[in-house]
């Protein structure tokens, strides 16, 4: 069979792309445990190519230790750290660090071959570009993330790893509807699907993604750790230093504990709502397609399980473990909106 670039569908793309969608989901878990550990500022240089060798002689570790030592976390929050303990840190961001390397070739290599077999359909040949440069400007947004936490802050800047992680799973969304494209072919709309279950299927996804970078605020600012009461804050529904006195409002926004907080849990309410009534319309639609109902009704149940899980690990004020659950949970619901959404769109 002659292969050309106006195949309608390609298993070996598709299978390509889902691999690197995979390799994100592991590089959005092990970023979520290396800021959780506070681990992201144990590397104070962007070395995109000679980075890729961590210390290897004692005296590497040293330079690399005193390094860290003149940096505002050390000075003020991990002062006396032993050098073992600081290669546990070091190891967590160096693995973050080396995955953005292998996603990086795992996009570029197998996309230069499969070009060259024309086993890339035509029409997904500019999206895998898309993802290409947006995998290269990640490799930037994250530094100019860690670049935030290096001099006048012990941590990164909580919009800015909010950026990182969006960006970053833009990278991963744009994977996983391709991979579909690829594997399936070209989108139909499905007969009987009326605007409104497409419009909802689409607000899932964007709601998810919402969710995921009020989240991502509520990480950066340590906001889980704080208010573990629910469903009130503190006493009371609305938290009543929401807005510091003389804040503005970015600054509310993206810093205040109790506004990330707040906005997050209004976020979660709503996206539970989404999901539920989503799942009622489509099931009390009689031309709604099987699978599209069946994928409804695990989004909702999945977005429930989520929403009760994140209650639970704010009461225990934000345990590692249980936030890492919490956050592979989310990606795991932003996985089944787009999935969602692209079946609805299919005949």
């Amino acid at each position: 069979m002659r292969w050309s670039y106006n195949l309608e569908r390609s298993y070996a793309a598709a299978i390509w792309l889902a691999g690197v969608a995979f390799l994100v989901f592991l590089m959005v878990i092990v970023g979520g445990a290396t800021r959780l550990t506070g681990s992201g500022l144990s590397i104070t240089e962007w070395k995109p190519v000679t980075g890729v060798l961590p210390p290897l002689s004692a005296h590497g570790w040293a330079l690399e230790f005193a390094k860290y030592q003149h940096i505002p976390q050390y000075q003020l929050v991990n002062k006396g750290l032993s050098l073992g303990a600081f290669k546990s840190l070091y190891w967590w961001e160096w693995t973050h660090r080396l995955l953005g390397r292998i996603v990086g070739a795992a996009i570029l290599i197998p996309m230069a071959v499969l070009l060259i077999l024309r086993r890339i359909p035509r029409r997904l040949i500019w999206r895998c570009g898309v993802i290409l440069a947006l995998v290269a400007l990640e490799g930037f947004v994250g530094w100019w993330m860690v670049a935030s936490g290096l001099e006048a802050r012990i941590s990164v800047a909580p919009e800015r790893l909010a950026t990182h992680l969006s960006l970053a799973l833009l990278i991963f969304t744009v994977c996983v509807w391709t991979a579909l494209e690829a594997w399936f072919g070209r989108t139909r709309t499905t007969f009987g699907a009326d605007q409104r279950t497409i419009i909802g299927s689409v607000a899932l996804v964007v709601m998810s993604f919402i969710q995921i970078m009020l989240g991502a605020l509520v990480a950066g600012n340590r906001a889980g750790q704080v208010y573990t009461d629910w469903p009130l804050m503190a006493g009371k529904v609305f938290p009543k230093d929401y807005a510091p006195k003389g804040s503005h409002l970015w600054d509310v926004l993206a810093h205040s504990q109790a506004a990330v907080q707040f906005n997050h849990r209004l976020g979660g309410y709503v996206l539970f709502a989404l999901a539920v009534a989503f799942a009622i319309s489509v099931w009390r639609t009689p031309r709604t397609l099987a699978p599209v109902r069946q994928l409804a009704f695990t989004l909702a149940g999945l977005v429930t399980a989520q929403a009760a899980w994140g209650i639970m690990t704010l009461r225990m004020a934000a345990p590692l473990g249980f936030s890492l659950v919490h956050q592979i949970g989310a990606v795991i619901v932003l996985t089944t909106a787009i999935v969602l959404a692209w079946r609805v769109q299919r005949n």
